[in-house]
């Protein structure tokens, strides 16, 4: 919820999610992956010319014999599946640092225009803007042989880093407000955490993406380069704390840990102290049902609690369908009132169309405060290179009741019917 921070700065709302598997790659095959768990919702990989297995295994986007790759480019042509720059994710980890070191060293560059504001993130329209510059380095812990260790860092910079600070910080803490700012682009260090991990059982310490909802902040992560309003509105984006995943069954993740309040890093405003928990269940094959609450000493936002579900289907092999809902109450007025209540259900359908080709549509509730909003979208992602994804969209955003009341709406959309046009392209590497 990172709009009760910045609105006084903007005029407008604006605007995270973690695991011990991180974010990867850009979204068009999330159709074919769409999240497991919430923990799991980055581990997506979209680069169409690799294999974990190697080309022994030959994966989407090589031919039947694993020796060459689907590049328009034609510089994977006879070099395999684990090929050059723009026939997969470049492996900077391995470049850097050899093949044994452990450690995968990665990110993207996001940038995008938009022609008006949309109120969430995508906030300084006639512009190219640099969203998001990433560079991240992970050790993952494996405790499938004992116990293990692992660690992640997360830095960013760009248009995107005001969301992804820790605004629920108290000001010069971590990196909320430290000096390190430009205009409308700022730093962030989202995530700087350790893991322990044995069996079954892992333990994250530190800052880290909260593992509620279904968007994120990670442009790698999203099919849509616009983000919901319930996302940005009514869930967190980071913890400090510790969180404990275990996995019970095949079908069963539980999630139990505490936090400092919401969006804070290594800081407890007003002594923000929280619980933090739920559980992933795959229902059915097809069907995976998702929940993560908050309640307590929310920090900034004051005592409450908040309620996270996302249920996400196969449809067909290639289609599938996400439902993400979202009720968050508090004590404390987030946008003026007494105290803050929202409700929010976002629906998603996801067309894989081939490897190069996605389709999806998005429509979107959100009432908070007393006031009902809602948005359209529709959206394709096109992937030439296997680490290059360009995805262009429409968005339609309306709210009879703000109407009514002359715009004086409580998350201070600067309009509130509009149609706005957007387009964003992410290079991982």
């Amino acid at each position: 919820m990172r709009s009760w921070i910045v609105m006084s700065a903007v005029g407008l709302g604006w605007a995270t999610s973690a695991s011990a598997v991180e974010p990867v790659s850009p979204s068009i095959r999330r159709a074919e992956a769409i999240l497991s768990t919430p923990a799991d919702r980055f581990d997506i990989n979209l680069v169409s010319c690799t294999t974990d297995a190697g080309c022994d295994t030959p994966a989407t986007g090589c031919d039947t014999a694993g020796t060459s790759c689907d590049d328009i480019l034609g510089d994977c042509a006879g070099g395999g599946c684990g090929c050059g720059l723009f026939g997969e994710r470049f492996d900077l980890g391995t470049t850097l640092l050899g093949e044994d070191s452990g450690w995968d060293i990665g990110g993207w560059l996001q940038s995008g225009y938009t022609n008006k504001s949309d109120g969430v993130l995508n906030t300084r329209p006639d512009s190219y803007n640099l969203h998001q510059a990433w560079l991240y380095a992970e050790k993952t812990a494996d405790g499938s042989e004992g116990l293990d260790w692992g660690a992640r860092v997360d830095i960013m910079y760009g248009l995107d880093g005001e969301n992804t600070q820790a605004f629920g910080n108290n000001p010069g803490r971590w990196d909320f407000q430290n000096g390190f700012d430009h205009g409308a682009f700022h730093s962030a260090i989202p995530q700087a955490y350790g893991v322990l991990a044995y069996d079954k059982l892992s333990v994250k310490i530190g800052h880290f993406y909260t593992p509620a909802g279904y968007e994120v902040v990670p442009a790698t992560g999203n099919f849509f380069y616009s983000h919901a309003f319930g996302w940005n509105f009514t869930e967190p984006f980071t913890h400090t704390g510790a969180l404990a995943t275990y996995t019970a069954s095949d079908d069963v993740t539980l999630y139990g840990g505490w936090v400092a309040g919401w969006d804070t890093g290594f800081d407890r405003f007003n002594g923000g102290s929280a619980f933090i928990g739920g559980a992933t269940v795959k229902a059915t094959d097809d069907i995976t049902v998702a929940y993560i609450g908050t309640v307590g000493n929310l920090g900034k936002i004051g005592d409450g609690n908040s309620h996270h579900v996302v249920v996400t289907t196969a449809l067909t092999d290639k289609l599938n369908y996400a439902l993400s809902s979202d009720v968050t109450t508090t004590n404390t007025g987030v946008f003026g009132g007494t105290t803050f209540h929202s409700v929010s259900a976002a629906n998603y359908l996801i067309y894989n169309i081939n490897d190069r080709l996605g389709a999806g549509a998005r429509a979107e509730w959100l009432k908070l405060d007393g006031v009902s909003y809602y948005q359209t979208t529709l959206g394709i992602n096109v992937k030439p290179t296997g680490n290059l994804t360009i995805r262009p969209e429409v968005r339609h955003q309306w709210s009879p009741a703000a109407d009514k009341i002359g715009g004086n709406n409580p998350i201070g959309l600067s309009t509130t019917d509009d149609t706005i046009l957007g387009i964003d392209a992410v290079l991982t590497f």
